[in-house]
């Protein structure tokens, strides 16, 4: 990679490390400049970056597009299909979205001070794959009576009010009840389990209410037998349904937070 990337007002975007490796990214992968990433080696580990511009990733207007919820998407999108790629070839150590270093040497630095972290977590998860659980309780529509029904006397309209809340109650009571139970299950199958906060159905456009969102650690011998699992848990019930995704790479069980600067300032 070019060293004057600075001079042309661009930083270096940081999607995650691996070890050194020789295989080639499958065709067609893209960072967030529309090229292949470039791997930048450094002492037995390996950053896979992209240079960005800075008018978008430098401190100040990244906070501002961090609001941007289409930007957002956007950009996480091609994060996670670059970590995806490189999970086909290595065993990559996801880093956190908009993680930016100024140039060469500071990707350096962020190898050399996330080592103690990086080379661990490697060994870990070497292998090993991410599978995705969400349940979804999909309540009853609150419709609004229809205009020959508005007529009906308050008591009426009590009932019907009534008898939505208990039917949402009673699909919320079943969602939960195969929520814990599947989670159990899938825990005893899986290395490792991660529950994550229930997701927003504005952000994920997916309909009804998410009950489980859960992340399982998997070894990639054991991954069909984990998916058939999963979907003979599958309630086949009016209102709740199961969604599995993946294969990710084990983005849930790479680290805590803290997985790097967001901003490397050096």
């Amino acid at each position: 990679m070019n060293d004057d990337h600075l001079l042309d007002g661009h930083l270096l975007y940081v999607y995650a490390v691996t070890r050194p490796f020789a295989a080639a990214l499958p065709a067609g992968t893209c960072g967030l400049d529309g090229a292949p990433p470039t791997l930048i080696e450094h002492e037995g580990l390996c950053a896979a970056v992209s240079p960005v511009p800075a008018a978008d990733f430098d401190a100040a207007p990244l906070r501002a597009h961090l609001e941007d919820m289409d930007w957002l998407a956007a950009t996480a999108r091609t994060h996670q299909s670059v970590i995806a790629a490189l999970a086909e070839v290595t065993c990559p150590v996801p880093l956190r979205l908009a993680t930016v270093c100024r140039d060469e040497d500071g990707v350096r630095r962020l190898l050399d001070s996330g080592r103690a972290r990086f080379e661990p977590t490697i060994e870990r998860l070497d292998g090993r794959i991410e599978w995705g659980v969400k349940v979804y309780a999909d309540a009853p529509e609150r419709a609004e009576p229809a205009p020959e029904v508005k007529a009906a006397t308050g008591r009426d309209y009590l009932r019907r009010r009534l008898g939505q809340r208990q039917s949402r109650d009673e699909t919320w009571r079943k969602a939960g009840t195969l929520s814990r139970a599947l989670h159990a299950d899938l825990c005893e199958r899986a290395e490792a389990g991660r529950l994550h906060q229930p997701q927003s159905a504005r952000l994920s456009g997916a309909s009804g209410e998410n009950v489980l969102n859960a992340a399982y650690l998997v070894p990639r011998e054991r991954s069909e037998e984990f998916v058939a699992a999963v979907r003979e848990r599958n309630p086949h019930v009016d209102g709740v349904r199961v969604e599995l995704t993946g294969p990710w790479a084990p983005y849930s069980f790479a680290g805590g937070p803290d997985d790097g600067a967001d901003q490397e300032e050096s």
